[in-house]
């Protein structure tokens, strides 16, 4: 029975694939609202395993965050903040502050404060790839100037999660060994991939793509377990070991885990949604839409003064907004790191909600405003 309810859920989620795909939005939230109607107080709930739930959860956390590690070369992030640096420093100012300052107001204290920050902050890299697609603006102005903003966020990400997420999982017991190492070591990955990338990669990289799938997994795995030892989230490791990687690896490796991380995504928030009740949703629902509706138009406005400083025209300035608008992966990833620890409580229903909402609005912004001449 294990085998035809997986069956089942795999028909369902290419299902909902092809309803997304047809009506132009990112299965995202399909996938997370499927995840609560079939998890824990939903209307059809299935009785996985707790370890199944959580094992499956973890490693598409290390996928996912590998790829955005992946997205990047250490000479985007140079160009990106030579060019963008003031667009990016507006970005965290308006962004990271809603979040930050709910949370602190809700007395979550500082750690959870600095993780609802970041995910109000980091724009969905997946949505704003697939709207750039969807759409073909990969060659327009504004899908450049969103891609140099949501580089600036990752880059800061990289050196804010690692710390945040440690001083979570150390509040009642704080080390000074995990700390310095949550914030070594994303600076140091950042030095390799910008010094030694190259070198790193030609040792990973092989003419069979075999050979190099093999590898980047273990490198993954491996990442991800010494992270773990050194008490640090392991999905922080699968982040960083992206981050190292670079040409001439770099592409062939988005060429091959690209599908496996759209599948390891799929998975991820279905068994985000199957781990949480979807009763809690309800209670911060108007505080998950006041904070959509606050960020929303702070996203729009760093968009529309990034465009601005580009010499873009009018409609142009609120493309460029509207296309940061949503948050999907990361925010995600920071709602599975917080469960582990903290199952009960609003954090984990605010931030679920928060991410529907925001995934569902930003590429209805899109689609609302005047299309781009080709």
């Amino acid at each position: 029975m294990v085998l035809v309810e997986l069956g089942l859920i795999f028909v369902g989620l290419a299902l909902l694939h092809r309803i997304a795909h047809k009506l132009g939005f990112s299965p995202l939230p399909f996938i997370l609202l499927a995840g609560l109607a079939f998890g824990e107080g939903g209307i059809a709930p299935l009785h996985f395993g707790e370890s199944f739930v959580r094992i499956t959860a973890e490693i598409g956390a290390l996928l996912l965050l590998f790829m955005l590690g992946l997205e990047y070369s250490g000479q985007e992030l140079r160009e990106a903040l030579q060019t963008h640096l003031p667009d990016g420093l507006a970005d965290v100012l308006l962004n990271f502050t809603p979040g930050f300052l709910l949370a602190i107001g809700m007395g979550w204290g500082l750690p959870l404060a600095l993780l609802l920050g970041i995910a109000t902050m980091i724009t969905s890299s997946g949505i704003l790839a697939h709207l750039i697609n969807e759409l073909g603006w990969e060659r327009r102005p504004e899908a450049r100037i969103a891609i140099s903003l949501s580089i600036l966020e990752d880059l800061l990400m990289a050196l804010l999660l690692p710390t945040a997420a440690t001083l979570f999982f150390h509040i009642s017991s704080p080390s000074a060994g995990p700390m310095l190492l949550a914030i070594l070591l994303p600076l140091g990955a950042l030095w390799i991939t910008m010094h030694f990338g190259e070198a790193l990669s030609r040792l990973i990289d092989h003419e069979s793509n075999e050979v190099l799938l093999l590898s980047l997994f273990g490198l993954i795995l491996l990442t991800g377990g010494i992270a773990t030892m050194l008490q640090i989230p392991a999905a922080i490791g699968g982040f960083l070991a992206g981050i190292a990687v670079s040409d001439p690896a770099r592409e062939r490796a988005r060429h091959l885990i690209g599908p496996v991380r759209d599948l390891s995504a799929t998975i991820f928030f279905l068994s985000m949604g199957l781990r949480l009740d979807p009763l809690l949703l309800l209670p911060v629902l108007p505080l998950a839409g006041g904070l959509t509706l606050i960020t929303g138009l702070t996203k729009v406005l760093t968009g529309w003064w990034a465009a601005h400083r580009q010499g873009l025209g009018r409609w142009a300035r609120w493309r460029t907004g509207a296309l940061i608008v949503a948050r999907g992966e990361l925010s995600g990833v920071i709602a599975g790191l917080v469960i582990q620890a903290l199952p009960s409580g609003h954090f984990v229903p605010l931030l679920t909600a928060y991410v529907l909402l925001s995934a569902i609005i930003g590429p209805l912004l899109v689609h609302l405003l005047p299309k781009a001449k080709p």
